[in-house]
């Protein structure tokens, strides 16, 4: 779609298929369906903007949307300064607030990952989105212009769950390959295997892309919580 995006489509959408493997449960199908749209002249806080409209449109009520800063989400709920705490208190802090776990293997960005999705989330009600992620966690967001050290990203949750991923699109080739090359860097030191770098996607962001946002939102999660169910199962047509 970013190719599309950058030989002049315009804005552009698409539902399609997505896979995980080894992921099932309540809220988890190894296949699963995707609505992912771009917007030309958008940045990530219109992008909002205008899911909190498609969302409203389709519950066919008001409702009710909050934001928050990633910084601000984990001071408000766990007193931590994600800017200036360290690794090994990160992991302490896993190991203090997650029963039974064992964070010695554990990075900055897996710890912070860890407490989000099981410490902070299931405390999160109605739906909420959290802003302006670390750089570390954000390959493919623009860095905020007054903000160096986060990126125009951007989750959007429900009752802890979440729904949509999006970001203002970074259109520099050469900062996109560095940040690919740094990715893999880190995948060798670690041991694991080493993606290909998608040249195709470099060469039509060198040819030159205009500014935009994109999100992609799960809509079997999202028509989950829009119909009040429990399960994902319960809105899939075929579950094996």
């Amino acid at each position: 779609m970013k190719r599309l995006l950058a030989a002049g489509s315009g804005s552009i959408f698409q539902v399609g298929h997505a896979f995980r493997e080894g992921e099932a449960g309540r809220l988890h199908h190894p296949e699963f369906s995707l609505l992912e749209w771009y917007r030309v002249g958008y940045d990530y806080q219109q992008l909002m903007d205008e899911i909190e409209l498609l969302i409203t449109s389709l519950s066919l009520r008001q409702c009710s949307f909050s934001r928050i800063s990633y910084r601000d989400l984990f001071r408000e709920k766990l007193e931590l300064v994600v800017d200036e705490i360290s690794v090994e208190e990160l992991r302490g802090c896993c190991v203090h607030r997650i029963p039974d776990m064992n964070s010695s293997s554990l990075d900055y960005d897996q710890c912070l990952d860890l407490l989000l999705g099981m410490v902070i989330a299931p405390t999160m009600r109605g739906y909420q989105f959290v802003y302006d992620y670390p750089i570390s966690q954000a390959a493919l967001a623009r860095i905020r212009k007054d903000d160096g050290s986060v990126a125009e990203r951007f989750e959007l949750f429900f009752d802890g769950i979440e729904l949509a991923n999006g970001f203002s699109e970074l259109t520099d080739a050469a900062e996109q390959r560095s940040r690919f090359e740094r990715d893999n860097a880190l995948r060798l030191a670690r041991g694991l295997p080493q993606p290909p770098i998608d040249e195709r996607l470099l060469a039509a962001l060198k040819s030159g892309m205009e500014d935009c946002a994109g999100v992609a939102l799960g809509l079997d999660r999202l028509l989950m919580v829009l119909l009040e169910l429990d399960s994902i199962d319960q809105v899939l047509t075929f579950t094996d």
